[in-house]
C-alpha cells in the first residue's frame, strides 16, 4: 500500500500589524521656519497611515523646547505609553530631533530596545532594533507614492 502525504499548504497565521506613532519637535529659528510642527505632523500622520503593516497610534510633539529630555512633555508622555507597552515603533525626523546629545540618545534607544520599541531615524535611514547589539540595523522605507521626505 503506498503512503499519502497531505501537502496542502498550511495557512500563515495573520501578522500583527505594528503600532507606530511619531515623534516631532521644532526648536526656533530656521528649522521651525521651513518645517513647522504642523507640517511635521500632518507629514507623519499620512506617512504612518500610507504603510499597510503598520497602524497609526499617535503623534507626540513638542514646541519651542530646550532640548532636554525632562522639559519635552509629549517626549516623557511618548516613553510613558511605549514602557506601557502600547507602542511598537517611533518614528522621527533624525536624531537631532530625538535627543540633544548622543549620551542621551543611545540611553533612551537601549531603554526603549529593551522594551522591544523600535526607532525609525528618517533623516539617516536608521533602525535601532538589531540582533547585533548596538549595531544599527538599515531599512528602506518607501514614502507615500507622491510624497518626499520631510528632511529634505
Amino acid at each position: 500500500m503506498k503512503n499519502v502525504y497531505d501537502i496542502t499548504p498550511q495557512q500563515a497565521p495573520p501578522q500583527k500589524k505594528k503600532r507606530v506613532a511619531a515623534y516631532a519637535r521644532v526648536s526656533s529659528g530656521k528649522d521651525a521656519m521651513l518645517h513647522s510642527l504642523k507640517a511635521q505632523i500632518d507629514y507623519y500622520r499620512e506617512y504612518i497611515n500610507c504603510n499597510p503593516e503598520w497602524t497609526f497610534t499617535g503623534i507626540y510633539a513638542d514646541e519651542a523646547k530646550n532640548g532636554t529630555k525632562d522639559s519635552r512633555e509629549q517626549f516623557q508622555l511618548l516613553l510613558e505609553d511605549c514602557r506601557a507597552g502600547k507602542i511598537d515603533m517611533i518614528v522621527t525626523k533624525a536624531i537631532s530631533k530625538f535627543a540633544r546629545n548622543t549620551v542621551d540618545s543611545l540611553t533612551t534607544v537601549r531603554k526603549l530596545k529593551d522594551k522591544g520599541v523600535e526607532v525609525y531615524f528618517e533623516k539617516e535611514n536608521i533602525f535601532t532594533l538589531d540582533s547585533k547589539g548596538e549595531n544599527t540595523h538599515y531599512h528602506h522605507v518607501q514614502p507615500c507614492p507622491g510624497r518626499k521626505p520631510i528632511h529634505q
